[in-house]
């Protein structure tokens, strides 16, 4: 089993800065990537960034060269510095790992950002 544990969200202004942790514990191995997803009311889970165990990473377009997402190997934690936040960033964030066997989650962090 593995465990997520988010954490960093909240309420920002537009132009703000959050970041957040995804720490993780359990059968921690053979890692395929590790992630962030959001899902804003009334739409879908879409990506937003991911890094795998070779340290390449992937982001949405929404979000290219305002988010940067990297990860602690010491503290099986990884973090998704969001910066110049806008209010279409506003979802519940929700952290991803995906190994051999499955993918896992964690419940979510709310963001909000406002006008």
């Amino acid at each position: 089993q593995v465990q997520l544990v988010e954490s960093g969200g909240g309420l920002v202004q537009a132009g703000g800065s959050l970041r957040l942790s995804c720490a993780a514990s359990g059968s921690i191995f053979s890692i395929e990537f590790m992630g962030w997803y959001r899902q804003a009311p009334g739409k879908r889970r879409e990506l937003v960034a991911s890094i795998t165990s070779g340290d390449i990473t992937n982001y949405a377009d929404s979000v290219r060269g305002r988010f940067t997402i990297s990860r602690d190997n010491a503290k099986n934690t990884v973090y998704l510095q969001m910066n110049s936040l806008k209010p279409e960033d506003t979802a519940v964030y929700y952290c991803i790992l995906a190994k051999a066997g499955g993918n896992y989650w964690g419940h979510g962090t709310q963001v909000t950002v406002s006008s």
